[in-house]
């Protein structure tokens, strides 16, 4: 492993995904870092740390470092960072190149805060990559023809869309509503509905077992626990699928008038393009039931599913440093990376 020198990582709110060129998907953990509240020491990283979730005593604190897709907590993100390119490569290697991809939206402010939290976790340079072109990378489509293509990336913290063509974005978009805010909506429904209260593990769980965004042909339902909020004890009940999707109605449709929005600012060829292609889904709140069902009815485009929609941003990342001299867009220019 001592010859690594490129890393593609796609530094996301739930997860990290590290992918090297050569050798594709290494790592893929859940981005949660464990610390002691008194000493601020770092107790794990990870799959170990995620399962602190809900489960630590008042000293210790299971927490994300990343939020809606940027750098909610600077020191522990560069801790997070260099945890796992050791755990990838070792200690004896020359610094590598990293690449991480980054939400469409996000500010310079908010991108030097990555590129100096990777530099200080021991990277030789740093690039960025917008998730959308990473995505397109990832899925094998050829972004350097004239030819218009639509993605559409659902993370942990933000569904990203764009329009990319000649290896350069056209029209982008990115919105704060993605599957930690399908989690949330789930919380917020058993709430309201059952005066229960449950985690976010629970939540994650009742939505990749039985959510749906368009309905199943035979109704699904799943037993969960909880704390009852009237009497404080627990409390088991079942869940219907009815009931998650109209949890999931309101954060649906937001992304639908996203996708419209950008459908209607972009220039009429690359639309004909897009109709002829359709739109490809990533990540992993793009594998909700039914989401492709509900994106061809509200724009009457055929929506599919990347063969790998949780690995594309990662696998895309790694492909970049093909690209780097042709990347017009979507990925950063030479004065701003170390």
């Amino acid at each position: 492993m001592a010859s690594v020198v490129d890393i593609g990582i796609d530094l996301g709110t739930a997860s990290v995904i590290v992918c090297l060129k050569d050798e594709g998907i290494v790592l893929e953990e859940p981005s949660v870092v464990a610390i002691n509240t008194a000493t601020k020491e770092v107790l794990s990283v990870g799959d170990e740390a995620y399962k602190m979730i809900g489960r630590t005593p008042d000293k210790i604190r299971a927490v994300r470092p990343l939020e809606d897709g940027v750098i909610s907590d600077y020191e522990l993100t560069e801790k997070m960072i260099k945890y796992f390119i050791r755990k990838v490569c070792g200690r004896n290697v020359i610094k590598p190149r990293i690449c991480l991809c980054v939400p469409s939206g996000i500010t310079d402010v908010e991108s030097r805060a990555v590129v100096e939290a990777a530099a200080a976790a021991g990277a030789r340079k740093v690039f960025l990559i917008e998730e959308p072109v990473a995505a397109a990378l990832g899925a094998g489509i050829d972004i350097s023809k004239p030819c218009g293509h639509m993605i559409l990336d659902i993370g942990g913290g933000t569904a990203d869309i764009a329009v990319i063509s000649l290896n350069g974005i056209v029209v982008k978009t990115s919105i704060k509503i993605a599957g930690n805010a399908f989690d949330a909506a789930i919380i917020r429904a058993i709430r309201d509905n059952h005066q229960l209260l449950i985690g976010e593990k629970m939540a994650e769980t009742l939505k990749r077992e039985i959510g749906t965004v368009y309905g199943f042909e035979t109704e699904k339902t799943y037993d969960i626990k909880g704390r009852n909020l009237i009497t404080g004890l627990p409390q088991k009940i079942t869940v219907t699928s009815t009931e998650i999707k109209e949890a999931l109605e309101e954060n649906t449709l937001q992304i639908l008038s996203a996708l419209h929005s950008v459908i209607e600012r972009t220039p009429p060829e690359l639309v004909g393009d897009i109709h002829t292609n359709g739109i490809l889904m990533t990540g992993g709140g793009s594998m909700i039931h039914g989401l492709d069902k509900r994106i061809e009815e509200a724009t009457k485009i055929k929506a599919r599913l990347a063969e790998q929609p949780i690995e594309s941003v990662a696998l895309g990342t790694a492909l970049s440093f093909s690209s780097i001299d042709d990347l017009a867009d979507g990925f950063t220019s030479p004065a701003t990376y170390k």
